[in-house]
């Protein structure tokens, strides 16, 4: 794919990046409950890679550069050892590749020459997503007011992803820990998603972790 132009989304410069959630963090009070039932910190500045293609011939690729399998379920997210990286099923072609900052450009490189004349798609969606994560003893308490999805241990249990609705917006909604839920939410949402949460998780104590 020598023809494919790529774009580094997170060069090396001396403009320093901000994050989707750097206003809101700079003009909002920083909440810091004694005892929180909710704890919130954005994983900020991760690298976004969304694949389609065919599943056999990206699991083939992935598992070659990455050394994770494609979830081949509906729902299903796959997590690395050290829980630094992901991948999700979106839907029966597509899947969203989370890896640490600074990886996503030669990860698409790599992806790229490993795949060859394959019919696929590779997308860095890095600038225009983050994560926000939620633990604490009421983090699910918290979600049960924002998502119509239900979020209960039986029919959520770790290691499942969803798209749904949250308040009024849409958000990747994952699972990826026993003690850790996350939203993958699109820049533009993420400052209306954190005051969601912000609200939501006041009665039970919260507080934000940098």
């Amino acid at each position: 794919m020598s023809d494919v132009r790529q774009f580094d989304s997170r060069p090396t410069a001396e403009v320093e990046a901000e994050s989707p959630l750097a206003f809101s963090r700079s003009s909002l009070p920083v909440p810091t409950a004694h005892a929180p039932g909710v704890t919130l910190r954005e994983r900020a500045f991760l690298g976004h890679l969304i694949l389609r293609g065919g599943a056999i011939v990206l699991d083939e690729a992935v598992r070659e550069v990455l050394g994770l399998g494609l979830p081949a379920r509906p729902g299903a997210l796959t997590v690395d050892d050290r829980g630094e990286r992901s991948i999700q099923w979106l839907s029966p072609d597509e899947w969203l590749v989370i890896v640490p900052d600074g990886e996503a450009f030669s990860l698409e490189k790599r992806l790229r020459d490993a795949l060859g004349d394959a019919h696929f798609a590779i997308v860095d969606a890095s600038g225009g997503q983050t994560v926000i994560e939620l633990s604490g003893p009421c983090a699910r308490e918290a979600l049960m007011k924002s998502t119509p999805y239900d979020v209960h241990p039986q029919h959520f249990p770790v290691g499942k992803g969803v798209t749904t609705v949250f308040a009024k917006a849409t958000v990747i909604l994952r699972r990826p820990f026993d003690d850790r839920w996350e939203l993958v939410v699109r820049r533009s949402f993420a400052d209306y998603c954190y005051r969601w949460l912000l609200d939501a998780a006041e009665e039970y104590g919260v507080t934000v972790e940098s």
